[in-house]
């Protein structure tokens, strides 16, 4: 019999975000070693309270199927790990199901508890729940440094991963458009799309040169939030609208659409623990441009995989989108080691690392 393993997650689809993206990536990549539930929250009456994702994975969703769900999640989903009697229970990201792993071990001791950290932005019972797990696994170094901050020298770096045939296959189909620009992400004042908008209005309205290539400044925004409708007024307040257009959610294959025809990626975020969407956009081919801050270092590499700048700069991210506007060589060079960088992080590889994580809590060799 193989064994049993819970993942907890308080989102998956149709609520996920790249944060759980390994909760659904991972466990189709190891079903020939273990048998996989996901429990997480249900949030809306017309899902079934079981069933599986599109990808076969058995899921069980805890709560009344309203928006609440996510507050009652740590309390309902031990209830849901007794029933299934794993041999591990792994939560993906602090918070919710952070919490619900400190109450599994609570509700039942017999299964072996891993955490995995993605956010730098939880810290109510961070020290309760890296005290609660057998073993701590982190998606970027910055969360790494916070682990041993908490007595965990154990923690190991898990990143998440990318899904490389499906962008990839995506270049085959479409081609670059000149001097268009991509952010992909969650329409939140920590994304920095504030700062994006104003640095693309200092290059628009500016009597600068046209994108080598000949084509227009464009800034393509893929993703909703919170922030949308103050985003939209300062875009009509900046006198950019004809440059900027909001494509809201859609679905990944359009996504990785948009990464194939953009020629530069930008996301100028305040805060991230990794940034998936870095690599999505090394993996396509774009030129990168973000912040020097928490995890985006780990994966874009300053003046070799991408351009990095500090948060909050209008000004010199201007500066730096029109040398990736204007340089075609400076473009060629960081988007061909950004796809060699990229191909680290495609999902088999990430798989094989949670593989070692579980053989390793099981006392397997």
């Amino acid at each position: 019999m193989k064994p049993h393993i819970v993942i907890l997650s308080a989102f998956v689809t149709p609520f996920r975000s790249g944060a759980e993206a390994c909760v659904e990536e991972v466990p189709p990549l190891l079903r020939d070693k273990y048998d996989f539930t996901i429990v997480t929250a249900r949030l809306r009456k017309d899902l079934p309270k079981q069933g599986r994702l599109e990808n076969g994975t058995p899921v069980v969703r805890v709560g009344f199927g309203n928006k609440f769900d996510k507050w009652l999640y740590p309390f309902l989903s031990p209830f849901a790990v007794y029933k299934l009697k794993p041999n591990i229970t792994h939560a993906v990201l602090e918070s919710f199901a952070g919490l619900a792993m400190c109450f599994c071990g609570v509700a039942f001791f017999g299964a072996k508890r891993i955490l995995t950290c993605q956010s730098t932005n939880t810290k109510m019972y961070l020290k309760e729940m890296h005290k609660a797990a057998n073993k701590i696994t982190c998606i970027s170094n910055v969360l790494i440094k916070r682990a041993k901050k908490f007595g965990r020298d154990d923690a190991i770096l898990i990143p998440n991963g990318i899904d490389m045939k499906a962008i990839t296959d995506s270049l085959s189909w479409y081609e670059k458009v000149s001097g268009r620009i991509l952010f992909v992400g969650r329409l939140e004042k920590m994304k920095g799309i504030d700062t994006l908008l104003q640095a693309v209005a200092r290059i628009a309205l500016s009597p600068s040169p046209s994108p080598e290539g000949g084509g227009e400044l464009r800034l393509r925004i893929v993703g909703d939030g919170s922030q949308r409708s103050n985003l939209e007024k300062l875009t009509e307040d900046l006198g950019i609208k004809n440059y900027v257009k909001f494509l809201g959610y859609i679905a990944p294959p359009d996504v990785y659409k948009e990464y194939a025809q953009a020629e530069i990626f930008c996301g100028l975020s305040r805060r991230e623990a990794l940034g998936n969407v870095f690599l999505e956009a090394q993996a396509a081919g774009c030129a990168v441009l973000g912040t020097q801050i928490d995890g985006i270092p780990d994966v874009v590499i300053k003046d070799k995989t991408g351009l990095l700048i500090k948060p909050d700069n209008p000004e010199h991210a201007a500066n730096e989108l029109g040398r990736l506007l204007s340089d075609r060589e400076l473009r060629k060079r960081l988007t061909e080691a950004g796809k060699k960088n990229a191909e680290k992080y495609e999902w088999g590889v990430i798989a094989g690392k949670y593989d070692e994580v579980y053989k390793e809590v099981l006392g397997v060799r």
